[in-house]
């Protein structure tokens, strides 16, 4: 079937007919939405909702080749996984100011450039979360204490290589790998026109 250039079907968003809190812990809460859609059904969903303050993750590169990953406790694995830093953004930051913190904090370097690369999502049916992946260069030594409960292991690696990576067992995290597509193809684009490093 050919696509066509005709717009998209309006779409009217559910009516809220209740709201409850169902459990609350110290970072989420989990709200059930009883909703009728424009078609007259009912239903009730789920959601893990968070604090709603934001969150930041970060492809720090030290050099024009390569990444750094930390290696960090998943609790929801019960395993150790490589990922990119990341974390919540506190009260009265910014998001260019929370990202280096948790670079300082986590890999013990700051950037004198952090941009903006996209916003991504993560189970958007399940959960309101949503993460600023940011891109940092000319990172120089600084390390912060942070929040963790060990200190974290810095690795580095070949921002071309992200085939090896998923070709390991300890690196699956979907935001983590869409953020290095991102950024691999945001580099080679400006590579090209001389605009990068």
């Amino acid at each position: 079937m050919a696509p066509t250039d005709s717009p998209p079907p309006v779409l009217t968003r559910p009516t809220l007919l209740a709201r409850r809190n169902v459990a609350q812990s110290e970072l989420f809460a989990i709200e059930s939405l009883d909703l009728r859609f424009a078609n007259g059904a009912e239903r009730t969903f789920e959601r893990l909702k968070g604090k709603g303050r934001g969150a930041v993750m970060l492809v720090a590169m030290p050099d024009p080749d390569h990444v750094l990953l930390i290696r960090e406790y998943a609790a929801g694995f019960d395993e150790y996984t490589l990922t990119l830093p990341k974390g919540l953004v506190d009260p009265g930051e910014d998001i260019i100011t929370a990202a280096n913190r948790e670079l300082m904090e986590e890999c013990g370097y700051g950037a004198n450039r952090i941009e903006p690369l996209v916003e991504l999502s993560l189970a958007p049916n399940y959960m309101n979360h949503r993460i600023q992946v940011m891109l940092a260069s000319d990172l120089y030594e600084k390390r912060l204490e942070g929040d963790e409960p060990e200190p974290l292991i810095v690795e580095t690696y070949a921002i071309d290589d992200i085939s090896g990576l998923l070709a390991r067992d300890d690196f699956h995290e979907g935001r983590a790998i869409a953020a290095l597509f991102i950024a691999r193809e945001k580099l080679r684009s400006e590579q090209t026109s001389g605009s990068w490093w």
